[in-house]
């Protein structure tokens, strides 16, 4: 029904209250926006229905739940043909939290979250090296996350 849900200015409003603070009430959003409350609960709802807005996350500080290691690794296959395959292995693991199929120099590029590096290195030997369908990798400890934030939407 609402597939080719076109956005206008309003619903890009929205969703920019609602990806600073997704607890937001609608009534709060309406007050900003000079609406009813019904107005931002339908546009919501159509935004939901389109799958504009695929669910809602809260925001974590890893380090205070002891994942103090991130680790981006660059993964070669043996076969390029085995992608999928991989990516449903490496979606088992619980350290991977984000992986891209990419161009370039690796056919994957994973995010790795761990308490240590002794626990990446476990991770490494016992979890990653038992994908027979990945060649080799390459890691890239992150010293500190210096940007974190979501692109703006607009029209």
């Amino acid at each position: 029904m609402t597939e080719n849900y076109e956005i206008d200015s309003l619903d890009i409003k929205i969703l920019n209250y609602l990806r600073k603070d997704a607890r937001l009430p609608f009534s709060e959003i309406a007050r900003k926006l000079y609406v009813s409350s019904g107005t931002i609960h339908q546009r919501v709802e159509k935004l939901r229905e389109a799958k504009i807005i695929t669910g809602s996350k809260i925001s974590l500080d890893y380090k205070k739940l002891n994942y103090n290691v991130t680790v981006l690794l660059g993964i070669h296959l043996n076969n390029a043909g085995d992608v999928e395959k991989v990516i449903a292995k490496l979606d088992q693991l619980d350290e991977v939290s984000e992986a891209f199929y990419t161009t370039g120099n690796y056919a994957l590029i994973v995010k790795i979250m761990v308490s240590n590096i002794d626990h990446f290195h476990d991770f490494l030997v016992k979890k990653l090296q038992a994908i027979k369908e990945i060649r080799s990798t390459e890691s890239f400890i992150s010293l500190k996350q210096v940007i974190d934030k979501d692109v703006p939407i607009s029209m």
